[in-house]
C-alpha cells in the first residue's frame, strides 16, 4: 500500500512521477524491441530453411563413380527404381523418386541463361507441394510429359511463359571421333512455377524422366535418389538407416551438409541480436535507480517517522524495491504487449511501410528469399520477460537497501 502510494506522486512532487513514466516507457520500448527483433530473426530463418526445403529434397543419395576393368568410369543407379522402393519404405520417409541431374545453356528470344535440369516423372513433380500448388504458378502441369516446367525466375529471364518455345544446350551430347559435340533440343514450356526460393526459380528446369535420360546420355540409369522425410530437423537421426538401405554403392548428402554453415551463422547471428538488445533492456532498467534515488531522497522524512514508529529495515527495503520492481512488471507487461502484437500484425505493416517508401523495401533479387516475416515464438517472450524482470530486480535492490540503512536520526534531524 504504501509503495503504491509512493509511485502515485502528488503534484509537488511531480519530479518523482516523472521519472517513474520515463522507466516505464524505457523498459517498455526496449522489451518491444528485443521481441520484434528476435520474431524477425525467427521468421527469417523459418522462410530461409522453408526455401531450402521447399523444392530441395531432405537427402540426396548419390552414386559412387565406379571404374571397370577397361579403365572407364561409370556412374548412376541401373536399379534405380527398386533401389527408390527400398529407400521409400524406411521408417521416417515420406516419398522418393529418381532423379537425372545436368547443366545445360536455355535460350530463347535472343536471350541466354544457365540452368539446371532435372528429369523426373510426371508423377514424383506432380506431389511436389512448392512446384505443384504455388500461388503464382501458371500453365497447365497436366502437360509435362510433353514440355518442361521452368521456374518463374528463368521465365523472366528469357521473356517466355506457357507455349513457348525454348532451347536447351547441353555439353553432354553425341560422342564422335573427334570428340562430344552439344546436344541442342527444343522443347514447348507448359508450366512456369514459383517454389519461394528465387535462387531455385532462376535456375531450375523439369524435364520428363524419360526424356532427361536421353537427353543428357543417361539411358537406364538415375543419376540420384531424392529423399524426403517428415522432420527434416532430424534427419542426422534418420541418415544412418537410410545409409544401410541406400547400400555400399551410394552416399548421402543431407540438405543440412549444403546449408550446415548458413544455420550456424544464423544461430551465431541471433545470440549476438539477442546479447545486444539485453543492452537495450538493461540501459531502460538503470532508470529505475534514478527513479528510485529521487524517491529515496524525496521521502527521507516519511523513512524516518516510519522507523520511530517501528517499521524494520527489511520493511524499508520491501516498500521501496516494490516500487522499483512494480515499475519494471508494468513495463515489461507493457512491452510484451506491444511486441507481441507488432509481431502478429508485422506483414501488413511491413506491406504498408513498403508502400510509403514507394516499393523495393525488400529486394528477393539480392536474398534467399521473397518476403520477410516475423514468427512469434513464446520461448523468446519468455526470455524477453525474464531478462527484463531480472534487469528490473536486481537495480531496485541497491537504492532499496539505501533507503533501508537511512538512519533515522538523520533523516528527522532538520525537521
Amino acid at each position: 500500500m504504501i509503495a503504491w502510494r509512493y509511485l502515485r506522486a502528488k503534484r509537488a512532487e511531480g519530479g518523482i512521477s516523472v521519472m517513474t513514466w520515463i522507466s516505464v516507457i524505457g523498459i517498455t520500448l526496449a522489451v518491444f524491441a528485443l521481441i520484434v527483433t528476435m520474431s524477425v530473426r525467427a521468421g527469417f530463418r523459418a522462410e530461409f530453411v522453408s526455401s531450402l526445403l521447399g523444392a530441395n529434397a531432405h537427402v540426396r543419395v548419390l552414386s559412387i563413380t565406379t571404374i571397370d576393368e577397361n579403365g572407364a568410369k561409370s556412374r548412376g543407379f541401373p536399379d534405380y527404381l527398386a533401389l527408390t522402393q527400398t529407400l521409400a519404405e524406411v521408417p521416417g520417409v515420406v516419398r522418393a523418386h529418381p532423379i537425372v541431374r545436368g547443366q545445360v545453356m536455355a535460350t530463347a528470344n535472343g536471350r541466354n541463361s544457365g540452368a539446371d535440369v532435372l528429369g523426373i516423372s510426371a508423377a514424383d513433380l506432380d506431389r511436389m507441394t512448392p512446384v505443384a500448388d504455388g500461388i503464382d504458378d501458371y500453365g497447365d502441369l497436366a502437360r509435362f510429359d510433353q514440355g518442361v516446367a521452368i521456374g518463374s525466375g528463368l521465365a523472366q529471364d528469357l521473356g517466355v511463359g506457357p507455349g513457348d518455345r525454348i532451347k536447351l544446350i547441353s555439353p553432354e551430347g553425341t560422342k564422335t571421333a573427334f570428340g562430344t559435340s552439344p546436344r541442342t533440343n527444343a522443347y514447348e514450356v507448359v508450366y512456369v512455377f514459383t517454389t519461394g526460393s528465387p535462387d531455385i526459380d532462376r535456375i531450375r528446369i523439369y524435364l520428363p524422366l524419360a526424356e532427361a535420360q536421353s537427353y543428357l546420355n543417361r539411358e537406364g540409369l538415375a543419376d540420384e535418389i531424392e529423399v524426403f522425410v517428415e522432420e527434416p530437423e532430424k534427419i542426422e537421426e534418420i541418415a544412418p538407416t537410410l545409409a544401410i538401405a541406400a547400400g555400399e554403392r551410394a552416399f548421402l548428402y543431407t540438405w543440412q551438409d549444403s546449408a550446415g554453415a548458413f544455420l550456424r551463422a544464423l544461430t551465431v547471428e541471433d545470440n549476438m541480436m539477442f546479447i545486444l538488445m539485453s543492452v537495450l533492456v538493461l540501459i531502460a532498467a538503470m532508470n529505475i535507480i534514478s527513479g528510485l534515488v529521487m524517491l529515496v531522497k524525496n521521502k527521507g522524512r516519511d523513512i524516518g517517522i516510519l522507523r520511530t514508529m517501528g517499521l524494520t529495515e527489511g520493511s524499508i527495503l520491501r516498500i521501496f524495491f516494490l516500487c522499483g520492481a512494480i515499475t519494471g512488471v508494468i513495463g515489461t507487461l507493457s512491452g510484451i504487449v506491444l511486441g507481441a502484437l507488432f509481431s502478429i500484425y508485422f506483414t501488413p505493416i511491413f506491406d504498408l511501410v513498403n508502400y510509403l517508401a514507394g516499393g523495393g523495401v525488400w529486394d528477393p533479387a539480392v536474398r534467399p528469399i521473397y518476403t520477410l516475416t516475423a514468427k512469434l515464438q513464446w520461448g523468446d517472450v519468455a526470455s524477453a520477460a525474464a531478462l527484463s524482470l531480472v534487469l528490473s530486480f536486481v537495480v531496485t535492490y541497491f537504492p532499496a537497501r539505501r533507503a533501508a540503512r537511512m538512519n533515522p536520526v538523520e533523516a528527522l534531524r532538520y525537521e
